[in-house]
């Protein structure tokens, strides 16, 4: 499994989504399981995926999936 499809099945997993949502289009608050608590399931199921710790600016940043694209590049995690 690539890196990308690791990274959607992350949000598939985290949020109990169908397969078949796009999650490209997702953002924090957009959808009722993306609260805060929610935030931080996915956060800490990418951390465990990409095997990365990151730092609480960039947990509070990370507001969308492409945001989260953007952060993971920081960690050295190519999508």
């Amino acid at each position: 499994m690539s890196n990308i499809e690791k990274y959607k099945q992350a949000f598939v997993e985290s949020f109990s989504l169908s397969s078949d949502v796009n999650v490209q289009e997702l953002a924090y608050q957009s959808i009722a399981e993306w609260d805060s608590v929610g935030h931080m399931g996915l956060i800490a199921n990418l951390e465990e995926v990409f095997d990365i710790m990151m730092d609480m600016e960039d947990i509070i940043d990370f507001g969308s999936y492409e945001i989260g694209i953007d952060i993971l590049k920081k960690y050295q995690v190519d999508l």
